[in-house]
């Protein structure tokens, strides 16, 4: 009996640890980290260069949620190690290595990510961002942003 309760409570870890990307933590304000060396556009009337326009394609839009501290360091679904204040992103699609940039549509920020793991799992969420590309966007406070996606 004891067996099968420690297999029943593994299963169960595991299943609350892969559905955890779902719900990104909704701890700290302030952007910590190396994150200062990123450039992102300021201000809501930043539009792209007419350069970046013929670079990037528009995927759509929708809502981008980020995850940080509690899956630093661990796997990602592309076999790497998840790195909080790296400026990746989970894409339920997208091939891993895809480059992406992602615009906060309420502010006008913009980041470019490289796909390296899988999710959201959460409805209506189009990517799940690092904690340095959330910070980045501006969406770290409120956890979740309406955002467009643009591809190479």
């Amino acid at each position: 009996m004891r067996l099968s309760l420690w297999v029943v409570a593994q299963a169960l870890a595991l299943l609350m640890l892969a559905t955890g990307c779902a719900a990104p933590p909704r701890t700290g304000s302030a952007a910590t980290g190396p994150v200062a060396s990123v450039v992102a556009a300021e201000g809501p009337a930043a539009a792209p260069d007419a350069d970046d326009a013929d670079r990037f394609e528009a995927l759509g839009q929708g809502r981008a949620s980020w995850y940080g501290k509690p899956f630093h360091g661990r796997r990602t679904a592309s076999g790497e190690r998840y790195d909080m204040h790296a400026f990746t992103a989970a894409h339920p699609t997208l091939p891993f290595g895809s480059r992406v940039k992602v615009r906060n549509r309420r502010n006008g920020k913009e980041v470019e990510v490289r796909i390296n793991d899988r999710g959201p799992r959460s409805r209506g969420r189009i990517i799940d961002l690092s904690y340095a590309a959330a910070s980045a966007l501006g969406m770290v406070g409120p956890g979740e942003a309406p955002v467009e996606l643009l591809a190479r």
